[in-house]
């Protein structure tokens, strides 16, 4: 819901630059770049937990073909 807040405010802000290219830049620096790293750190819980399910899968897997 804040990401979702915080595109707007940005976008809004992007609106109001006197040029494309610096709506664009300010678009891409103040939002697509920090959310992106945000996106990333709060999904490494998700990755983590994906990698060992896998892992778990395979051991089982290895382990039924024995």
């Amino acid at each position: 819901m804040t990401a979702i807040a915080w595109i707007y405010v940005v976008g809004l802000m992007a609106l109001t630059e006197p040029s494309v290219v610096a709506g664009l830049m300010t678009f891409l620096l103040y939002c697509v770049v920090p959310l992106s790293i945000l996106f990333y750190l709060t999904g490494s819980r998700r990755r983590k937990r994906r990698r060992q399910q896998q892992a778990d899968t395979d051991d089982k897997t290895k382990t039924a073909d024995t």
